[in-house]
């Protein structure tokens, strides 16, 4: 099995650049239904009981000094707290990367450069991999705060502020409105307003409206996969801070289909209280370790 941040592991991610639209499943789309999944809920990473104790202890030391980092350091600027992994042995790498497990937030980038990025077990620090066109790692860190800056930074990259309306088809109901309010709410966007919500599973949209909307918006190079009770799956749009979040239920049923203006969907986000949980349950993990 690969290690979870192997090469291989950067190249497998869960979330396809895909139309979730009308018509993209096609005719031979499963027709089964997966068995339920309940909610995840917390649980410690298993302690390695194979590891080697000078690298094991090694690793201990790291994480208890980035620890005190964080704990001196407010959440709201804990984005600047990081701890760079690439130049470590391989062996320090994998136990980082088995100690600290895998959490509900996924995320990659296909322009304009290749990221990987994987919340760990405890919220708010984030495993981060940066790739190379061959998909070589070039970049390995650990980085704390509420989501990377570079998922919203490769958005900006790949996105225009304006986005001249498309060509409307027969059967239009409601797409040219739709369309007016997101280029204008697009273009009104400031960094930190509230997210503007356009929820098209409870508005009167026609397959020709969902259709276009698709086409005009894309799916883009940012995409972001958020496990909880079933996927919230965000991808980034052809236009500035807008993005589509879609929610599934635990049995893969589309069940929120919707469209939000905002620097970053809060659904992807760790809070402030799930920071300072984070802060206590790695001291008590570590402090495992002792015994381990």
């Amino acid at each position: 099995m690969s290690h979870p941040f192997s090469p291989s592991f950067a190249r497998a991610f869960p979330i396809p650049v895909v139309a979730m639209g009308p018509g993209s499943q096609g005719d031979e789309a499963p027709s089964y239904l997966p068995m339920p999944e309940g909610m995840d809920t917390f649980a410690a990473p298993r302690l390695p009981d194979t590891a080697d104790p000078d690298v094991l202890a090694a690793v201990k030391a790291r994480l208890e000094r980035l620890v005190a980092r964080l704990a001196a350091t407010d959440f709201a600027a804990a984005d600047t707290v990081a701890e760079d992994l690439l130049a470590l042995p391989t062996a320090e790498r994998e136990i980082i990367g088995e100690l600290l497990g895998f959490g509900e937030v996924s995320a990659y980038t296909a322009a304009p450069a290749h990221w990987r990025v994987q919340e760990t077990a405890f919220a708010g620090l984030w495993r981060v991999l940066g790739l190379d066109d061959q998909e070589r790692i070039i970049a390995d860190r650990l980085e704390a705060g509420a989501v990377p800056a570079l998922l919203a930074a490769a958005m900006r990259a790949t996105s225009s502020p304006e986005l001249a309306p498309p060509a409307y088809p027969t059967g239009i109901m409601n797409a040219p409105a739709l369309v007016e309010e997101l280029r204008r709410h697009a273009a009104d966007y400031r960094p930190g307003q509230a997210a503007h919500v356009i929820n098209l599973t409870l508005l009167p949209v026609s397959e020709a409206d969902l259709d276009t909307l698709y086409g005009w918006l894309g799916h883009r190079e940012v995409a972001i996969l958020s496990r909880g009770y079933g996927n919230c799956r965000i991808t980034s749009t052809r236009l500035t801070n807008v993005w589509w979040v879609q929610y599934f239920n635990s049995m893969d049923t589309l069940i929120l289909n919707t469209i939000e203006v905002v620097d970053m969907p809060e659904v992807v986000l760790a809070a402030a209280e799930d920071f300072a949980d984070t802060l206590a349950r790695l001291r008590e993990y570590l402090a495992l370790l002792e015994t381990a």
